[in-house]
């Protein structure tokens, strides 16, 4: 193992990167709330990836573990997950983060439209600003409760059921979950007057 951070001097720059980004959602999160009465986000976390846990991932890839591994060839160092009341939230903001000075966009996924086999559902953009990449994740709290819930099912070790059955009945409350977070949005939409006929 290499001494000193894998992330090597770039520690603070990434760490201010991280804060930046926050607070430019906090920023987008308080005029969505000043315009419309609601804040749209339950929850924001930012992380970087630990030291181990970014060595690890270099392993599995067989890359070296050094800086350039880790903030060129694995892009999700800054993590940030944002997790909304509704679906449409998810969409304005993401709108508005692409928007933000010096952000590119690198990749995109939206787990929303095009749903994981398993039920996950997620908006996942990997973005780039100021030098460093960084893993946004948009979800709904329906989405985020259920990828917490399967994630600690899947690290347990020794699953006695029958696995076939756990995995058809977990997307099956995906499915559930998001029936439900359909419907919370249309009760908004017609709260708000859209979508009447």
């Amino acid at each position: 193992m290499e001494n000193g951070s894998v992330y090597g001097e770039c520690e603070e720059a990434l760490d201010d990167c991280m804060e930046s980004l926050l607070s430019d959602i906090e920023d987008i999160r308080m005029d969505m709330r000043m315009r419309t009465g609601m804040d749209p986000v339950e929850h924001l976390l930012g992380r970087i990836k630990s030291d181990e846990s970014m060595r690890e991932k270099c392993r599995r890839k067989g890359i070296p573990e050094n800086e350039d591994s880790a903030l060129n060839i694995i892009h999700d160092a800054i993590g940030i997950r944002i997790v909304c009341a509704f679906i449409d939230d998810i969409y304005v903001i993401r709108d508005r983060i692409l928007k933000l000075q010096g952000m590119e966009l690198i990749d995109e996924k939206d787990y929303i439209r095009h749903v994981k086999p398993n039920g996950y559902r997620s908006l996942h953009m990997i973005v780039k600003r100021d030098g460093f990449y960084a893993e946004i994740q948009l979800r709904t709290i329906s989405m985020d409760t259920w990828a917490a819930l399967e994630h600690h099912m899947k690290y347990k070790k020794d699953i006695k059921g029958n696995m076939e059955l756990i995995t058809s009945e977990l997307k099956r409350c995906a499915d559930e979950l998001a029936g439900t977070d359909a419907s919370m949005q249309a009760i908004r939409d017609m709260i708000e007057g859209r979508n009447l006929m």
